[in-house]
């Protein structure tokens, strides 16, 4: 049950006592009596442990006032063992089967009048819940929780920089797997050990889309031979032992690209990437970085062609807050780590995409990826 392994580094607890301290003053501005946290990135963020969801309840309970509690089967509590629950003030309370402990919750909490619950509670539980509190209003804790994970520490970004150095240096080992003659899934086997052998617990995706794959950006991997010619993306990304994850993004050609405007347009991308990074700096708005290399790509009339946002958060979650998109007017903070990957895909024929993971600074913007971003072209 347990996320950790045992070369999982410990967080300090007087940090997890301060991330908790900080969810109970956001949980009382937001007006809200307590969050009921689920287990998964957020349960791992307040006190180091994420665990494992089950159709036994296990929850956090965080309210505005009062002492929270870790609310675990009893069968489960040894998977808990290492969080230092006594240092953080939080209760331990266990339960077997024949007790409820959605009421054993909602006995904890009075007469609640709002809660706030997991983005990600299963439906089971939620449903238990809202018979057990009654009238409590129901929301979401995400809002709450995001304004807390969205600013990253120093030994979060550290962490950061590590797992953007381990994913550089697969990119840098491409060149041993990707030719021609083998299929995407073959080599995005490789790159998926290749991911572990630098450092990460495991391969959390690897998209290898080959010629007209690429132009998927959720590709994955395929049966699909790769041939001389072909133009490929390669995305790909997971999480070192403490939590934190990679994701980067380079696109390759095997041999001299076979399409006569692959040059043109990745040039276009190019610059529309470099723009974008350059916009990041404290005070401008999400929706302005992301309208920094939309402006290009669509000036140069491939607008059509660029399909999603420009970025997402990162951090426990590969996709987390802050999301870099159209209508996205959050002001840009120090601590906030997000990606910077544009895209141009050609239906049918070809896509290419540049990823970068990125950190706002005080005064501007550090990339945490440093691979060329110009086309790497093999030879076939």
């Amino acid at each position: 049950m347990s996320s950790r392994s045992p070369e999982t580094p410990a967080l300090a607890p007087e940090t997890l006592r301060a991330r908790l301290e900080r969810a109970r003053a956001a949980t009382a501005d937001a007006g809200t009596d307590a969050l009921l946290i689920a287990p998964g990135s957020d349960l791992r963020y307040l006190i180091g442990e994420a665990g494992g969801s089950f159709e036994r309840l296990t929850t956090l309970v965080v309210p505005a006032e009062g002492t929270p509690a870790l609310v675990v089967p009893k069968l489960e509590a040894p998977g808990y063992a290492a969080v230092p629950t006594e240092e953080l003030g939080v209760e331990v309370v266990t339960w077997v089967d024949g007790e409820d402990p959605y009421r054993m919750v909602a006995d904890r909490l009075g007469k609640p009048g709002r809660v706030a619950v997991s983005d990600g509670l299963i439906a089971l539980h939620v449903l238990a819940f809202r018979a057990a509190l009654g009238s409590a209003e129901q929301t979401l804790a995400g809002p709450v929780i995001r304004e807390l994970r969205m600013r990253k520490d120093a030994a979060e970004i550290d962490a950061l920089r590590r797992a953007g150095a381990a994913i550089d240096r697969v990119h840098a080992r491409v060149a041993e797997w990707l030719r021609p003659g083998r299929t995407e899934a073959e080599v995005g086997a490789d790159i998926a050990a290749a991911i572990v052998e630098e450092g990460h617990l495991h391969a959390d995706f690897v998209i290898v889309g080959s010629g007209p794959n690429g132009a998927s950006p959720h590709h994955d991997v395929s049966g699909r031979v790769i041939e001389r010619g072909d133009v490929v993306v390669v995305d790909i990304g997971g999480p070192l032992p403490e939590g934190y994850n990679s994701d980067s993004t380079r696109t390759y050609a095997i041999g001299e690209p076979r399409d006569a405007d692959v040059a043109e347009t990745y040039a276009v991308l190019q610059r529309a990437q470099r723009a974008a990074v350059e916009a990041v700096r404290p005070g401008v708005t999400a929706q302005s970085v992301d309208a920094a290399a939309r402006r290009i790509i669509a000036d140069a009339g491939y607008g059509e062609f660029f399909i999603h946002r420009t970025g997402h958060g990162i951090g426990l979650d590969v996709h987390e807050e802050p999301y870099i998109v159209e209508g996205n007017d959050l002001a840009l903070e120090p601590g906030m780590a997000f990606s910077v990957e544009p895209g141009i895909y050609q239906p049918g024929r070809w896509g290419a995409r540049i990823e970068d993971i990125v950190v706002v600074t005080a005064d501007g913007v550090e990339a945490l990826n440093h691979r060329p971003h110009e086309l790497v072209v093999l030879d076939s």
